[in-house]
């Protein structure tokens, strides 16, 4: 509109609208409006309304919220509005949310395993250190995603352990164990992990026989024991991944 105001005042209204194949009549409408905002419709003015609302919710959280995220919020501050309405501003005023990548896979299984399953699904401790699970999970960030490798104990539901990397090598899960043991320096703990090929590796069975003697593992094939292993995006979600 700026731009048409300064070629009307060269050449015309007129010939400016003809040449942009616009009706003089859709060009003084939108004139009109922008000059006297209270005639417009009711529909219009909360439009207005609505996208400010709107560019709040999605900046004060990062403009990382999509069309769900951004509606459900607004419903929690008492602005009743329905969902296509918001998708159809959003659409507007060009916001989207931050997509989450496609599913990555993070347990890779050999099919020798020396360990057994000495847990049974049966994931309850009775001391501190009696029984560690170990796990990792990928992280969606801005500039990728990142391999987040954690070891819990069972009893507090404390993470002891933890490695952030941006490959699935077995160094990552390995560095994590060697600060839960440094930070822990258990003794009869029982480790629980999947078959996945890093927990399976030799350098990680090996410095688990030296510190623990206890292992053991569970089939990936069947469903998660609990939230314990259960860590991921829904978790860390992507509002708190802010880029460095």
């Amino acid at each position: 509109m700026p731009l048409l105001d300064k070629l009307r005042e060269q050449y015309g209204g007129g010939p400016v609208c003809s040449e942009l194949h616009i009706a003089s009549s859709t060009y003084y409408h939108c004139q009109q409006q922008r000059h006297h905002p209270d005639k417009r419709s009711a529909r219009a003015q909360r439009d207005d309304w609505l996208k400010r609302e709107i560019q709040r919710v999605y900046d004060e959280n990062h403009q990382v919220y999509g069309v769900r995220k951004v509606w459900r919020q607004l419903l929690r501050e008492g602005i009743r509005v329905a969902r296509c309405t918001v998708a159809r501003l959003m659409a507007v005023m060009g916001l989207a949310g931050v997509l989450r990548g496609k599913k990555v896979r993070t347990t890779v299984s050999r099919k020798t395993v020396a360990a057994g399953d000495r847990v049974n699904r049966q994931f309850v401790a009775e001391r501190p250190d009696q029984l560690w699970v170990a796990d990792f999970t990928y992280v969606s960030t801005w500039q990728g995603f990142v391999y987040v490798a954690f070891i819990i104990d069972v009893f507090a539901g404390y993470i002891v352990g933890w490695r952030v990397s941006s490959s699935m090598e077995t160094t990552f899960v390995l560095d994590a164990l060697e600060q839960a043991l440094w930070a822990r320096r258990p003794s009869g703990t029982i480790h629980h992990s999947d078959k996945g090929s890093q927990y399976v590796s030799l350098a990680y069975t090996e410095r688990l026989k030296e510190a623990l003697r206890v292992i053991g593992v569970h089939n990936p094939v069947l469903s998660r024991p609990n939230f314990l292993v259960s860590l991921s995006d829904d978790e860390l979600p992507p509002p708190l991944l802010q880029p460095v």
